[in-house]
């Protein structure tokens, strides 16, 4: 689904937004982590009931699932017995500290959301992207903390799991973090014999 791709593309560019506005060099010497993972889960239809809306699928272990379609399930009657459901999820999360040039603590979230069209076999993407920005108010090398300031103004105390990295930060830099989450759902015909 060309959707999927448009939804992977805005996740990677307000990542990336976000690293560019800073000095790369400044990037470079101070601390970031960036983590992700991802799930991919098929089910094949092994009864449905167009009328009350009711599919039961089996996954590769051998046990069945039964639920009840909802309204927004555009295309229902288009699934047979013998579809396969095809489920992916993903989610990243990325920090990166960067020099401050006089930027103050913000958030920002953006979703997007797509389904097939009328007629097509049913499917979804979706996804949401969160960033959030935090000042560097005070680090402790003594006691391995540090306090950030969040958007709300309200000041946090941490403590470093890596305590180099309070060594690579300075009070008054920019905390960026990026949590996405994305999740297509498609189904396949299943091929005739």
């Amino acid at each position: 689904m060309k959707n999927i791709i448009y939804i992977s593309i805005v996740a990677l560019l307000l990542s990336a937004i976000v690293v560019l506005a800073a000095d790369e060099d400044a990037v470079m010497d101070r601390p970031s982590f960036s983590a992700s993972q991802s799930i991919t889960i098929s089910a094949v239809v092994e009864a449905i009931d167009h009328e009350t809306r009711v599919v039961t699928v089996r996954k590769p272990d051998g046990d069945a699932v039964t639920f009840t379609a909802s309204d927004e399930a555009r295309n229902l009657d288009q699934v047979e017995g013998g579809d396969v459901l095809i489920a992916e999820y993903s989610e990243s999360v990325s920090i990166v500290v960067m020099a401050n040039e006089s930027m103050e603590a913000d958030a920002a979230e953006v979703s997007a959301m797509d389904r097939t069209k009328k007629g097509e076999m049913p499917g979804i993407a979706a996804m949401d992207a969160m960033v959030v920005t935090a000042t560097v108010e005070e680090i402790n090398l003594e006691m391995n903390t540090f306090k950030l300031k969040g958007p709300d103004g309200t000041v946090n105390e941490y403590v470093a799991r890596n305590p180099e990295n309070l060594k690579r930060a300075v009070v008054g830099d920019l905390v960026v973090i990026t949590v996405t989450e994305a999740l297509a759902i498609t189904v396949v015909e299943q091929p005739a014999d």
